[in-house]
């Protein structure tokens, strides 16, 4: 317990990287993901088909293998690199985050994948909307789209709440996934301080734990909003 109680400190900022990463991918993954929902459903065959195969490609393919496409096989570590460069030469963000290209293709490849989840997460909340509050809404003289922000996505963004929820658990949990490019959230400081100390099952036994209060905590969370929602209904 010599090392864990050490070490810490370290776990603690590995776990504030993680929610970081988390917060800013779902974030980004809700707009992607209402998008290319309500994409899904448009009637326009093109854009219907170009949403259908994002959403195929995300949900089909391994995040490890996104995450590995976009860090190794696309340009855009160097991007962030040079944009890093270029802010820290102005001093525009002095002394900003170390490893500013892993951590943004880390966010954009957990955006992407997110985004795919969340685009069926909200269809299906809008498809789940009975067609006759749609039908009551255009009687009022309401264009599509104002039916679909005033009177649709309200009611749909209640039932999406709880799968909301699981997304946001789920990806807290494949963030572990970036600590294969380098990136210093909670995963990879466990490696490191296990190949500094060579012991395994307290530092082990600490993130997992470290994992569990994050995921319950904010498990809670979801249950609190969707109460109090249901008591506004």
């Amino acid at each position: 317990m010599e090392v864990v109680i050490k070490t810490f400190p370290v776990m603690l900022m590995g776990a504030a990287a993680t929610l970081q990463v988390t917060l800013i991918s779902v974030a980004f993954g809700c707009i992607i993901g209402l998008i290319v929902g309500l994409a899904r459903l448009s009637k326009t065959r093109v854009i219907k088909l170009a949403a259908t195969a994002y959403v195929d490609f995300f949900r089909g393919t391994p995040l490890l293998v996104q995450i590995m496409i976009i860090y190794f096989a696309l340009p855009l570590p160097q991007f962030f690199r040079d944009v890093q460069t270029f802010l820290m030469a102005h001093s525009l963000l002095p002394g900003f985050l170390d490893g500013f290209d892993v951590f943004m293709s880390g966010v954009v490849a957990c955006s992407l994948n997110s985004g795919a989840y969340i685009a069926e997460i909200f269809r299906g909340g809008v498809q789940s909307i009975e067609r006759g509050q749609v039908e009551a809404a255009r009687s009022l003289g309401m264009t599509a789209g104002q039916s679909m922000r005033y009177v649709i996505l309200p009611q749909a963004f209640k039932r999406v709440i709880p799968p909301l929820g699981n997304e946001f658990i789920a990806m807290l949990k494949d963030t572990s996934l970036l600590s294969v490019i380098g990136f210093a959230e909670l995963t990879r400081r466990g490696q490191l301080i296990v190949g500094q100390t060579y012991v395994a099952l307290p530092v082990w036994f600490t993130v997992a734990l470290l994992y569990l209060v994050m995921t319950f905590t904010f498990s809670r969370l979801v249950d609190y909003t969707e109460r109090r929602l249901k008591t506004g209904d």
